[in-house]
């Protein structure tokens, strides 16, 4: 399996990093992309040297998406139409569209929620038809979670979708 992490401009730190790590730890590929860059800084000023840019990705190389939130992160990735188009071409396939924060209204916006449970970062609530207060919400191939502090606990539901016992032993290893 294979994952893809895009990162724009003003991204929330915390929801890539840890995301990107616990995959990793879970022995997921994961390729952290720039959508402009292969240097992408935080919305806190980290700076992130990326795998590669979003134009070298093959969508056929992929299993899913992972969006992490940030202001004005996730405006940055909704109006990349690639990462859009990566969304819906994922979604129509069944592969993962994992959102987290702000993110998951992305995928309210482009039509990918329609009919289906998410949760985002409790201010934006009313941008979410079917929003469900719970840190982290699964809905067939659609993992959604509300913010920095339940970063770890979505990668971990990330793992699970695609290795339940490598689950297990990340959780155990990360003393959750």
């Amino acid at each position: 399996m294979r994952l893809i992490v895009p990162l724009a401009e003003g991204f929330e730190e915390i929801e890539a990093v840890a995301v990107i790590d616990v995959l990793r730890r879970a022995n997921i590929k994961v390729d952290v992309v720039g959508i402009e860059d292969e240097i992408v800084s935080g919305r806190n000023g980290v700076k992130i040297l990326c795998d590669k840019i979003i134009a070298d990705v093959k969508p056929e190389d992929y299993d899913g998406i992972v969006l992490p939130g940030g202001n004005p992160g996730y405006k940055n990735l909704e109006s990349n139409q690639q990462v859009v188009n990566l969304i819906k071409s994922f979604n129509s396939k069944g592969k993962l569209i994992a959102a987290i924060c702000a993110s998951s209204t992305i995928l309210e916006r482009i039509g990918v929620l329609e009919g289906k449970k998410a949760t985002c970062y409790p201010a934006l609530r009313d941008k979410i038809k079917n929003f469900v207060d719970e840190k982290v919400v699964i809905d067939r191939n659609i993992i959604t979670s509300q913010g920095p502090g339940t970063a770890i606990e979505f990668a971990l539901e990330i793992v699970r979708f695609f290795n339940p016992s490598a689950y297990e032993q990340v959780k155990k290893d990360l003393l959750v």
